[in-house]
């Protein structure tokens, strides 16, 4: 099975990059994605929040492509929000989402080959 990409975006400003973190590796664990590596890429400035279309923190990419895209954030330095598939919000994607996310990624390059 491929491995997929994935890049965590962070500010510092923002405190939930840890739990994100603790999240995503739960989720690659139960998807037997156990060794993927997990990039961590601080977003330091408006600058470079433009220059990688960075919806607030965390933010975490799959091939490039964000995980859960936002609909409605503002490019920029701020912490994010997601709406969980409960309806709750969170400052967190819902596991779900993100195990979605990669099942897609998977199977995308598993029909190239």
């Amino acid at each position: 099975m491929r491995i997929p990409d994935i890049e965590l975006l962070w500010w510092a400003g923002c405190p939930s990059t840890d739990k994100s973190l603790r999240e995503l590796r739960a989720v690659l664990l139960d998807l037997e994605l156990g060794s993927a590596q997990i990039r961590t890429r601080e977003i330091g400035s408006e600058e470079e929040a433009r220059s990688a279309g960075f919806g607030g923190s965390p933010t975490i990419l799959i091939d490039g492509v964000d995980a859960v895209p936002a609909t409605d954030e503002p490019v920029g330095l701020s912490c994010r929000v997601y709406r969980r598939r409960d309806g709750t919000i969170s400052p967190t994607p819902d596991p779900d989402d993100l195990r979605e996310a990669l099942r897609r990624a998977v199977a995308r390059e598993e029909v190239k080959r």
